[in-house]
C-alpha cells in the first residue's frame, strides 16, 4: 500500500510515517517512480508503534522490541529490552498511583463541600 493509504488507515500523518521509516521503525520498498510501498503488515506495525510510544517508550527501545514480534503481531521482548520495559512499567505504575491520589482528593473535596451545603462560588 502507498503512504497515503497507510496514513488514512492508521490515522497517522504521512510526515510521521516517514519519520518512523527514518528512525528504523517502519520499512518501505520503493517503486520505480520513487513512491513508498508498504507491506501488508505495515498497518499493524504502525498501530504497535503508536501504542508503544503512548506507553512512553523511546523510539530506541521500540526499535529493539519490534524485531521480536511473533506471527500474528504479538509483541515479545527481545533479549536486553526487558529491563527497559520493567522500568517504564514501574514509572507508569507510579504515575497511576499519583493520579489515583489526586482523583481521591478531588472526590473528597467535592463530597465535603456538597455535604456542608456550601453554595458554590464561581470566579469570573
Amino acid at each position: 500500500m502507498l503512504i497515503g493509504e497507510l496514513a488514512g488507515r492508521t490515522r497517522t500523518s504521512e510526515r510521521l510515517l516517514r519519520y518512523y521509516e527514518r528512525v528504523g521503525l517502519l520499512a518501505a520498498d520503493r517503486r520505480h517512480n520513487g513512491y513508498r510501498e508498504y507491506a501488508d503488515d505495515a498497518e499493524q506495525r504502525v498501530t504497535q508503534i503508536r501504542a508503544l510510544l503512548a506507553a512512553g517508550l523511546s523510539t530506541r527501545v521500540i526499535k529493539q522490541l519490534l524485531p521480536c514480534t511473533r506471527d500474528g503481531g504479538a509483541l515479545r521482548a527481545c533479549p536486553g529490552v526487558l529491563p527497559a520495559l520493567h522500568d517504564r512499567l514501574a514509572e507508569l505504575d507510579r504515575r497511576a498511583a499519583e493520579l489515583d491520589a489526586a482523583r481521591d482528593l478531588l472526590r473528597r473535596t467535592i463530597a465535603e463541600t456538597e455535604q456542608s451545603g456550601a453554595a458554590p462560588h464561581r470566579s469570573r
